[in-house]
């Protein structure tokens, strides 16, 4: 199985607002950088699209370091949120709907090809990947 490396970062122009999505994917000597924007959306949406679209680039099952700013994307799957929210029919802890509920279930499928590990990292810090990241959702953004 193939190894990547993949860096996402979502942005929003308001929240909700115009938003956009980043991602940088690594594997070997290969770099492949891709954005996308969305009109009015917000930003844990982008923040979930950048995984989804760049999981969604991978030609084949691969196993998967995916490094996101985001503690709503890491912790869903480090502290296994996603098996309460499907155990209890797409409800959270406080009975309510789960919030993004389509890219929740688009990742969990993408999940099934993929081996993903989620590595949370600090945001507009000093890590290059996560901050050109951030610089590809905002610059989508500005094209909305």
């Amino acid at each position: 199985m193939k190894e990547v490396t993949i860096y996402t970062d979502g942005a929003c122009s308001g929240n909700p607002g115009p938003g956009g999505w980043g991602a940088v994917l690594f594997y070997g000597d290969h770099k492949k950088e891709m954005s996308g924007a969305a009109e009015q959306t917000t930003n844990n949406r982008m923040e979930l699209q950048a995984a989804i679209e760049a999981l969604s680039a991978l030609k084949e099952p691969c196993k998967v370091k995916l490094y996101s700013d985001s503690a709503y994307l890491t912790n869903c799957f480090k502290q296994g949120w996603y098996k309460n929210w499907i155990k209890n029919g797409w409800r959270n802890s406080k009975n309510q709907p789960v919030e993004n509920q389509d890219l929740w279930k688009e990742l969990l499928r993408l999940m099934e090809v993929h081996q993903v590990e989620y590595i949370k990292v600090k945001g507009h810090a000093d890590n290059e990947w996560n901050n050109r990241c951030d610089e590809l959702a905002t610059g989508a953004i500005k094209q909305t």
